[in-house]
């Protein structure tokens, strides 16, 4: 097991290096000039040698792979660099992260208990009441954009009832924090929770049905087993185990809709921040968040990985 898990561990250096050179070369490609954003135009229209002396100072007159080179060392040694504004990198990140963890956490945990209490409840009462309108709202949750949920929720709830505010993370004259926490996330939180309770719905809807349809759950019932036994002992915990695959395969699914979600509601995580990186074109702050994002998606990958390695021993074994 430990030999699995260290190849695993040891794949995700060479995808992580892969990622940011594509990521890296994409970004050299659009011509932009960051200089451009660092000094007015006006001022490198009347002195180009200011702006030309500033490109050989901060390399970006070398070859692109010996900037790529260049980067990928520093962040090697932790050095995350700086933004077009003269600000640590690392220190945005660490202000910035927090946010997008909360809110994906919040998401996660809620989209876990709605999405598969109502899906296991519709396999067992298939063809009832909740089984059809899980249906149907699992059905919407997946056709219906995230941000488009969004923004209807904050033209109900925001606009036209005023319950919760429509932007921002906390409130400068908030009296009761936790109040005001809640008002802020309310909003954010459903709108990443409606997608990702369709798709656990769904699943977990089929799988707790194959489970009662198999020969041991008919063998249980046959030896006389309550019903709930049935359901709870040898239903539920067998199904589970690949609806929580597919739960951390949705991680990285929710931590990239909440790059849309927070431009949304203009909530101050990483997606904010990186959505202004670009339109400022600071090419080293894009990076760096796109390593991380990339980072917490292999990371998941490797976690659904282990998992099914836990579940199949032959998984262990290359299999």
């Amino acid at each position: 097991m430990l030999k699995f898990i260290l190849k695993k561990l040891l794949l995700m250096i060479p995808m992580l290096v892969v990622i940011s050179l594509i990521v890296y070369l994409g970004l050299k490609s659009t011509g932009v000039d960051p200089i451009s954003s660092m000094i007015p135009p006006e001022v490198i229209s009347q002195n180009p040698e200011l702006a030309e002396q500033m490109r050989e100072e901060l390399g970006f007159n070398d070859p692109v792979i010996v900037q790529y080179a260049r980067w990928l060392g520093n962040i090697v040694r932790g050095d995350f660099g700086y933004t077009l504004k003269n600000e640590k990198i690392i220190d945005i990140i660490a202000a910035r992260l927090p946010y997008t963890l909360e809110l994906s956490i919040y998401a996660m945990l809620f989209s876990a208990v709605i999405g598969i209490g109502i899906g296991i409840i519709s396999a067992i009462r298939q063809n009832g009441i909740v089984d059809y309108i899980g249906r149907v709202l699992a059905v919407l949750g997946q056709a219906v954009p995230q941000f488009l949920v969004g923004i209807i929720l904050i033209w109900i709830f925001s606009i036209k009832l005023g319950w919760f505010p429509a932007s921002n993370r906390v409130s400068p004259d908030a009296t009761n924090a936790f109040v005001d926490a809640f008002q802020h996330l309310f909003l954010p939180v459903t709108t990443l929770t409606i997608g990702m309770v369709a798709v656990l719905m769904r699943y977990a809807r089929n799988t707790m049905l194959d489970v009662l349809n198999s020969d041991y759950i008919k063998t249980a019932r046959s030896k006389g087993i309550p019903e709930w036994k049935v359901y709870l002992k040898h239903g539920f915990r067998n199904a589970m185990k690949p609806v929580m695959v597919i739960l951390m395969f949705r991680i990285p699914a929710l931590i990239g809709g909440s790059v849309v979600i927070e431009s949304v509601f203009s909530y101050p995580g990483i997606g904010t921040t990186m959505t202004n990186a670009i339109n400022n074109m600071d090419y080293n702050l894009v990076l760096v968040i796109t390593l991380i994002i990339a980072a917490v998606m292999l990371i998941c990958s490797f976690m659904v990985d282990v998992i099914n390695a836990l579940l199949d021993p032959r998984v262990r074994l290359g299999e």
